[in-house]
């Protein structure tokens, strides 16, 4: 196959991807979600999540998204120095999305800044986002997809506490959020926290968190401790499905950290809704692939 014949075929299996991550949620979110709604006993919450599988179940049926707000394309991608696409991937990731956005279909959702007009293609300055980690000698590629709507983007916050606030400053920024906009991040909610030395590591790692697959503990084990008592935290606030109320409010917390300056604590604040719309595809060299987030994808 040669380099234009690969490269067009990864941009037809991306567009595919995505389009499928729009309509039907990561199996590990599904999951949370039946064991949320069987834990919960107000009738309410009961309602709510019911109207959720019913939701993912018509998304799947009718081949539409399963929020009408697909979000700006986000894209983690780790990817060696040998992988034969390296040098033109962001520009057909970009491709993949403008043909994603009239095949599935995505709501339009890029507005130029300033300019204030929106492309109509799900492309623009910097959108798609790519965030890169670059791995010597490796021929694979490994990406990771997320769609970054408007409710579940509002909470999102980073700053710099001082050193003598501690992990008990980190925790009262953490809720602070969480009573402040976490309503409108349509509960139940995964939590990504960033712990390091500035807003922009920071805020970088807890959007990395949201990555993760839900139920993963940071391996430090005090970061791991904190996330349990963080979800413990956030459900006490007692937000429920859709924010009507229940006894769980997060399907999880997720935290990265890094080292720090010794003189500054940076946090930040990233959240993704229970339409959580996350996939996780690996390439190897010849574009054979392998789907861990969705069970049952052909591409």
């Amino acid at each position: 196959m040669s380099s234009k014949e690969q490269g067009a075929r990864f941009t037809e299996m991306m567009a595919a991807f995505v389009a499928h991550t729009a309509k039907k949620l990561p199996d590990d979110v599904i999951a949370k979600l039946t064991e949320l709604r069987s834990k919960e006993n107000s009738p309410m919450a009961k309602v709510i999540y019911d109207t959720m599988f019913r939701n993912q179940e018509l998304a799947v049926k009718l081949s539409r998204p399963s929020c009408q707000d697909t979000g700006v394309l986000q894209f983690w991608v780790k990817c060696g120095t040998r992988f034969p696409l390296i040098d033109d991937l962001e520009a057909l990731l970009k491709e993949a999305v403008v043909k994603a956005t009239f095949e599935a279909p995505l709501r339009h959702n890029s507005v130029e800044t300033f300019d204030e007009y929106n492309t109509g293609k799900n492309v623009g300055k910097g959108t798609p986002t790519v965030w890169w980690d670059i791995v010597p000698h490796a021929d694979t590629c490994e990406i990771y997809t997320y769609m970054a709507g408007g409710g579940c983007t509002l909470p999102g916050q980073a700053m710099v506490l001082m050193p003598g606030e501690g992990y008990e400053g980190v925790t009262k920024f953490v809720l602070d959020r969480m009573t402040t906009y976490g309503l409108n991040a349509c509960p139940p909610l995964l939590v990504g926290v960033g712990v390091a030395t500035s807003v922009e590591t920071a805020a970088l790692l807890s959007k990395k968190a949201l990555m993760r697959p839900i139920g993963s503990r940071n391996p430090n084990e005090r970061a791991a401790k904190m996330e349990r008592l963080l979800e413990d935290g956030i459900n006490a606030i007692g937000l429920g499905p859709q924010g009507m109320g229940g006894s769980y409010s997060v399907m999880g917390v997720h935290i990265e950290n890094t080292a720090r300056h010794p003189s500054a604590i940076g946090v930040a604040v990233n959240v993704g809704c229970w339409s959580h719309r996350r996939g996780h595809i690996i390439f190897d060299k010849d574009l054979r692939y392998t789907i861990t987030s969705h069970s049952g994808v052909t591409l």
